[in-house]
């Protein structure tokens, strides 16, 4: 990152030490923080703008008296984002139509820890924007990244006592909203293909027999592209909204399998220009919620892989 560079080099050989530290220290746990970001903010890019954020401060560090360089980042991080974050949630009040996630599209790996993949899934990222955003900090840091009550307490600026309060109401919080069960990404992509089978093929009742009765569309066009105005419910109403969909512009269309946030999705592109990324929360071998970005703002990480860690 631009920060990294600048700060990085110039000056005497004295004033090169800390800096160099300072980097190597950064880029060493950079994907950890922007996971780290990105899981409590639900944005790539507001992730990244509290990642420069965090290497201004940390650039200022010093390093001397710093024992443990991840979990000080992670601090910087965390205070960043929570402050972006409450920035955020007022202008999502003004948000046109329903608001998703910013879609990833992610390396293989990332299916293979469970644990992350579930955290960063489209359907995870929407039950935390359900929490406050202390809740959500305190959950991704102990939940997700299995930071202790007093590591959490530093970076939220509360008591080890309160953040384990806190860590308990967002536990039950997200346990009474998440999806229920676990999900293989076999079951996942199977749902998927036969989802994109339906589409393709404007077979009714294939793509009824793959959606769950009380399935829920979402659609994110960001007031720019067309989206569905509010959340469609219900098994027939769903079907019938994507196949009369296709059906206007299916011979322009083309439905790519690929891997976003974790788990099998479609890059949906019209006469070969992207036009959005379909994801979707499988329960019980079934499509339970379905979600469609089309927002052109959001679509900047979905043509090359970003790589998340704990």
């Amino acid at each position: 990152m631009a920060g990294v560079a600048d700060h990085a080099g110039g000056g005497n050989a004295d004033e090169n030490v800390r800096p160099d530290l300072a980097t190597e220290a950064f880029v060493t746990h950079r994907n950890l923080l922007f996971t780290v970001a990105y899981e409590m903010l639900g944005s790539a890019a507001d992730a990244e703008d509290v990642l420069q954020e965090t290497w201004l401060k940390w650039s200022g560090v010093d390093l001397g008296a710093v024992h443990d360089h991840r979990a000080y980042l992670v601090k910087i991080t965390t205070r960043q984002a929570l402050t972006r974050l409450r920035t955020l949630g007022r202008r999502r009040e003004s948000y046109v139509g329903p608001w998703l996630p910013e879609p990833l599209l992610t390396t293989p790996d990332v299916a293979e820890d469970v644990e992350l993949a579930d955290s960063v899934s489209m359907a995870m990222l929407l039950v935390l924007e359900t929490l406050t955003p202390t809740e959500r900090a305190v959950f991704v840091l102990r939940e997700v990244f299995d930071l202790g009550y007093d590591e959490i307490a530093d970076a939220v600026g509360k008591n080890a006592a309160a953040v384990r309060q806190i860590a308990h109401r967002a536990r039950s919080h997200v346990a009474a909203r998440r999806p229920r069960g676990a999900v293989s990404a076999a079951e996942t992509r199977g749902a998927m293909a036969a989802f994109q089978r339906a589409i393709e093929t404007g077979d009714l009742q294939s793509l009824l027999d793959i959606l769950a009765p009380d399935v829920v569309a979402l659609s994110d066009g960001g007031g720019v592209k067309q989206a569905l105005p509010r959340p469609v419910v219900g098994a027939d109403r769903v079907a019938r909204v994507f196949v009369a969909g296709w059906n206007k512009v299916g011979a322009v269309t083309s439905l790519e399998p690929v891997q976003v946030n974790g788990a099998p999705a479609l890059i949906v592109r019209l006469d070969g220009e992207l036009d959005g990324v379909m994801a979707v929360r499988v329960e019980n071998g079934l499509i339970a919620g379905l979600y469609y970005v089309r927002n052109p703002e959001k679509l900047s990480r979905v043509e090359q892989e970003t790589v998340v860690s704990r």
